[in-house]
């Protein structure tokens, strides 16, 4: 694989609770040396962030609904979804609400995403972020099926709060069961070259990848 490739696969981000406007920037000359498809950011700076964007070819500036616990109500999560669009936001994250998933309540699961993602619809690409790794593989794949009736164009594995890596054979798990019905993007612990392209060759269309394995996996596969 070329390395613009990989690049076109990979999103980085900003989303810990002590990034700053000066994180923010080198995510986004990162992505604009290494072409990075997409830049994550908290809600509070996406306008900065499509401000800096807006000139960038290719690179598209994302945020999350609902992170990281996806337990906000409805409304909240309606609220801040508006919000990002008016920001500008070209891709969105939204926080599936696992403890609702859980108890069963799988009409509210899906009426909330549904909801949310007429909001974005032709505004913004969506993803539905599932956490993997609070679900049994019951749960997971219960989850997989909402989101895809939900009309969502992405399953996205984790958040990256919660303990433990992207567990590659629960994703190609999640892979079997949809088929191409939906696109799937794996977070968290992501490191080498190996880890990436292992992930790739199941299928896996996008990846969050933090800012120095993103950049080491990138250089490797130019240096093949």
């Amino acid at each position: 694989m070329l390395p613009d490739e990989a690049a076109a696969m990979i999103d980085i981000s900003t989303v810990r609770t002590q990034h700053t406007l000066s994180d923010i920037r080198e995510a986004v000359e990162y992505a604009r040396k290494y072409r990075f498809i997409n830049v994550h950011t908290l809600p509070c700076w996406t306008a900065v962030l499509s401000e800096m964007l807006k000139d960038v070819e290719g690179v598209y500036a994302g945020a999350p609904v609902g992170f990281p616990g996806g337990a906000h109500k409805t409304g909240v999560k309606l609220l801040e979804a508006v919000e990002l669009l008016k920001d500008g936001v070209q891709e969105m994250d939204i926080v599936m609400n696992i403890g609702k998933l859980k108890n069963g309540e799988y009409d509210y699961v899906l009426g909330e995403l549904k909801e949310i993602i007429a909001l974005a619809k032709g505004k913004a690409l969506v993803k539905v972020i599932i956490e993997i790794n609070t679900l049994t593989d019951e749960e997971m794949l219960k989850a997989c099926d909402l989101v895809m009736e939900s009309g969502a164009d992405f399953i996205k594995t984790g958040t990256g709060w919660v303990p433990g890596d992207a567990n590659i054979e629960r994703i190609r798990k999640i892979k079997e069961h949809c088929g191409d019905r939906i696109r799937i993007k794996a977070a968290g612990g992501i490191r080498t070259v190996d880890d990436f392209m292992k992930l790739a060759e199941m299928g896996v269309e996008r990846m969050g990848i933090n800012m120095k394995s993103a950049v080491e996996i990138v250089q490797a596969l130019a240096e093949k």
